[in-house]
């Protein structure tokens, strides 16, 4: 999404506007009057949503996707209008502004349905693109390995797949030809089995890719080593600290789902011996389910483990919803009753914060306060290791010598930690 220049009639189709127009959700004869690198953003209030999106997310998503955000146009509404999401008055203000900026997109911080996607780029002349659309963009500008591109390429599918169901005039006229379509089939029956088809042939490949990782636990369970997996909102800096603990080399960026494709070493951990740690995708606040479904042989990974380092921003207002976005996504792949050690990182950035842990009311480690990037608490997350491993594999309480300079304590009202900040 990196057209340069204003782009005058036609806009230039890129292969997610080319997606677009086979999901009939965008005629061939649409017209885009803006830069398709230049966007607008949507971000509506509805009434009637308990879990409320984040707008500056939505920014960084739109960052990430590589566009520049002109404006945040914000709103309010009982309910979603049914047939544009939105009501005349927005859409003439969203209209003025794609003029004004001469931008040629309008990213929505909803999902929205084929026929609301339809009418909007028809009145606003525009592209529209929604959180859903947003991700997916993301997800397969991020895939590096095989099976990263083969999950991804099956999330945008079977998204496709939903948008194929109301075809257009355009589909739904009977065509011919050779070896391809049966007699009086039409080019939308044509498009649903061709679809259908790719999508058979993505999750046999998966499933294959599913089979060997899943020899390669068993091997690991068989030779008695334990699995630990980070978890974790986006951006969170689950692989800086999975680097900090392996001294591994995962790419590490200050951006949204910079990594996509689980990362697995051995380590060795004085007091428990060697175990297996993962580093895995990261989450966000509501995750597209094509995209949880179609990351199974991903999050495998983490559905098998028997311990879970939750790592949180420490840094980040939100971090709170963000640790409960996570736990609804751990619940849905069916990961919420694997133990948990929650790690705050990024204490470097908090004046007040400093390295240590929090023992639960049965004497467990629950917290632990680290930066991953300069190393602080490090010790900590061993120390939670060894007593949190040792407990799953003998079933017995483990007594380690507390020092109360270091060690956080919900007794001790001196060192708790302010929340606050």
């Amino acid at each position: 999404m990196s057209d340069k220049g204003p782009l005058i009639g036609r806009g230039k189709k890129t292969s997610s506007i080319q997606s677009a127009q086979e999901s009939g959700s965008l005629e061939q004869e649409d017209v885009y009057l803006g830069r398709l690198d230049h966007a607008l953003l949507l971000h509506l209030q509805i009434d009637s949503e308990r879990s409320k999106n984040n707008p500056q997310e939505l920014a960084l998503l739109s960052q990430t996707a590589g566009l520049q955000v002109d404006e945040i146009i914000t709103g309010k509404r009982p309910k979603p209008d049914p047939a544009t999401f939105i009501g005349s008055g927005k859409i003439e203000e969203i209209r003025q502004k794609l003029r004004y900026y001469e931008a040629g997109l309008v990213v929505f911080d909803h999902d929205l349905t084929p026929i609301q996607e339809r009418n909007l780029s028809r009145v606003l002349q525009a592209r529209i693109i929604d959180r859903t659309g947003l991700i997916l963009d993301i997800f397969a500008q991020r895939a590096r390995s095989h099976e990263g591109q083969l999950q991804v390429e099956l999330a945008q599918l079977e998204r496709l797949a939903t948008r194929l169901v109301r075809g257009w005039t355009h589909l739904e006229r009977q065509k011919g030809g050779i070896g391809l379509r049966g007699p009086g089939e039409t080019q939308l029956e044509t498009d649903r089995r061709l679809l259908s088809k790719r999508v058979k042939l993505l999750k046999d490949r998966l499933e294959k890719v599913r089979k060997s990782h899943r020899v390669q636990r068993n091997s690991r369970q068989k030779a008695g080593l334990l699995r630990v997996s980070l978890v974790g909102y986006t951006n969170a800096g689950k692989s800086t600290l999975f680097n900090r603990l392996t001294h591994a080399k995962a790419y590490v960026a200050d951006q949204l789902f910079a990594t996509l494709d689980t990362t697995t070493r051995r380590v060795y951990v004085d007091g428990v011996g060697q175990m297996v740690l993962s580093d895995t995708v990261g989450f966000i606040q509501h995750l597209p389910h094509t995209l949880v479904a179609a990351f199974k042989a991903t999050l495998d990974e983490t559905i098998e483990s028997d311990l879970l380092l939750h790592v949180v921003d420490a840094a980040d207002k939100n971090r709170e919803l963000h640790q409960q976005s996570v736990n609804e996504v751990l619940k849905e792949i069916g990961a919420d009753h694997i133990p948990q050690i929650l790690v705050l990182n990024k204490i470097d950035q908090l004046a007040q914060w400093q390295a240590g842990l929090i023992r639960g009311p049965y004497g467990t480690i629950d917290e632990v306060h680290v930066s991953a990037m300069n190393g602080q608490g490090m010790e900590f997350i061993r120390q939670a290791f060894v007593e949190r491993i040792n407990a799953l594999t003998h079933n017995e309480d483990t007594s380690i010598t507390q020092d109360n300079d270091l060690i956080l304590d919900y007794g001790n009202q001196n060192t708790k930690l302010d929340r606050s900040a």
